[in-house]
């Protein structure tokens, strides 16, 4: 049996992570066409690599099938109710940093905070006689966020992409979303609240806590830790 290493399987992340274990001695390959999910690991043996999307490498570490996984933070907190307890992180790889954070229209120039949100969610309710829209893909983490914070009213609404777009296009009055840079929240005449940053999040080496080891894995999972770490 083999250590299995879950890297995503296509795009920048995928090509940087091979970068980031290369630089420590470690090669990682996908092998075969662009359809394939394939992948070698050489500069240590009993390692297997598995190519999968990011989103679902927090549900394969969760349940033991891979021993470690490179994935984001935002995926894991989202995606495990109780991911500290699933999974340890192991190293962080200075990747795809971005922030989770809350934005709201220019316009709303008396809404510049968490508190002011939940003032003009309760009048937008009052008003429209339905509960203002928060366009997200993150329903566990900004639920979470809202409640410590005391905000009520609000309806989240699913955006699995282009959520931007959706408080122009009238499907949502504000959104939670991924951003780096945050041109993309500008061109869109959006603005992060004062006290809207839910996460900070990049991608990272997890270790699964539930996977199970013999004596030959757990040997290899050392070595490997150590040339990684």
């Amino acid at each position: 049996m083999t250590i299995k290493l879950g890297v995503p399987s296509k795009g920048r992340l995928m090509e940087k992570t091979f970068d980031w274990f290369g630089a420590r001695g470690v090669s990682l390959q996908r092998t075969g066409s662009e359809r394939e999910y394939a992948g070698t690991v050489d500069g240590i043996d009993g390692v297997s690599l598995i190519l999968l999307s990011a989103g679902e490498i927090p549900r394969e570490l969760a349940s033991g099938r891979i021993h470690l996984g490179v994935t984001g933070t935002d995926l894991i907190q989202e995606k495990l109710a109780r991911w500290d307890q699933l999974v340890a992180p192991v190293e962080e790889l200075a990747l795809g940093q971005a922030d989770l954070i809350i934005a709201v229209p220019q316009a709303w120039v008396d809404v510049d905070t968490l508190g002011d949100l939940d003032a003009a969610a309760a009048a937008f309710r009052a008003h429209h006689g339905f509960r203002l829209r928060i366009a997200t893909k993150y329903h566990r983490l900004v639920r979470d966020y809202l409640r410590v914070a005391g905000v009520a009213d609000y309806a989240l609404i699913d955006s699995q992409g282009a959520t931007e777009g959706t408080v122009k296009n009238e499907t949502a009055e504000a959104i939670a979303d991924i951003t780096s840079s945050g041109e993309t929240l500008r061109a869109n005449h959006l603005k992060i609240l004062s006290d809207g940053l839910i996460l900070k999040s990049q991608a990272t080496l997890w270790r699964s806590r539930t996977a199970e080891l013999d004596d030959k894995q757990r040997e290899t999972l050392t070595s490997l830790l150590e040339r990684l770490t």
